[in-house]
């Protein structure tokens, strides 16, 4: 699975000039399921996201995670993290899940986080969508986590 977090003063998604989620402080995070990806990568990428530590404490040091500040999240499907660009100019996404195996693991990922924090936005999954967002930092780090063996 990969992902690529960003942490937000505010965002939201819009599709078709309609706001689908919404956050105030928190964590923006891109998902991209890739072929082979698993509900335990998935697992793994909701771990991490609720304890990352990329809030500023008292001292101004990176040392609170989301849950600590009560920050929101927003989760955005985003096939195009797994863009291939190696062979010209024009990105190849075989490197994404199919369809309906990226929709599984959103949803999943979006389904434990909802269980484990309060406050989970969304995009809707295969739509054209503009996000909308200030990053605070800026702060923006990129996740990978690969099925065992890869």
């Amino acid at each position: 699975m990969l992902a690529l977090v960003q942490r937000v003063a505010e965002a939201r998604v819009e599709v078709a000039g309609e706001v689908v989620g919404a956050i105030g402080r928190g964590l923006l995070v891109f998902v991209c399921a890739e072929p082979g990806d698993t509900e335990a990568q998935a697992d793994q990428l909701v771990a991490k996201l609720l304890k990352l530590r990329i809030f500023s404490d008292e001292a101004g040091k990176m040392n609170r995670s989301v849950q600590d500040v009560g920050g929101g999240l927003l989760i955005v499907s985003q096939f195009t993290l797994a863009a291939d660009t190696s062979g010209g100019n024009r990105p190849s996404f075989a490197g994404a899940a199919p369809p309906q195996q990226g929709r599984q693991l959103y949803e999943h990922v979006v389904s434990r986080l909802r269980a484990a924090h309060p406050q989970v936005a969304t995009g809707r999954f295969g739509a054209h969508m503009q996000v909308h967002l200030v990053n605070d930092g800026p702060v923006t780090i990129p996740l990978r986590f690969a099925a065992e063996g890869a």
